[in-house]
């Protein structure tokens, strides 16, 4: 992982954990994982998927109860990424407040790295 010793790879506020462990006991998941696939109009988009079976390569990151896992090809991109979950009148859903973007598309599901 590319990481610091110590440090979580990514973190949680309280409103994605909360979501995240109310997910996993809904059917029984080991937790969510999340990564990156090209896609969308700025090159990148995140992925999510529920996980029944906790991959050895992944990266785990646990807080409050929810359990993330991070796939090995999107750690790089992925340090030090808050993941939020906010709701609104239209919508509601996860957000990835990641330092590492250096773009994103105006829907915000799009984003692109230094070099990519």
């Amino acid at each position: 992982m590319f990481g610091i010793p110590g440090k979580q790879a990514v973190s949680m506020t309280p409103a994605a954990a909360g979501q995240i462990a109310k997910l996993m006991d809904k059917d029984g998941h080991q937790g969510l994982r999340i990564g990156v696939k090209k896609g969308g109009c700025a090159g990148m988009e995140y992925t999510m998927e529920y996980v029944t079976e906790v991959d050895p390569h992944d990266e785990v990151v646990e807080q409050d109860g929810a359990r993330v896992m991070i796939a090995p090809m999107a750690q790089m991109f992925l340090f030090g990424t808050e993941i939020d979950y906010q709701t609104s009148l239209l919508e509601s859903g996860f957000v990835f407040n990641n330092p590492n973007v250096t773009e994103a598309c105006g829907c915000g599901e799009s984003i692109k790295f230094e070099g990519m």
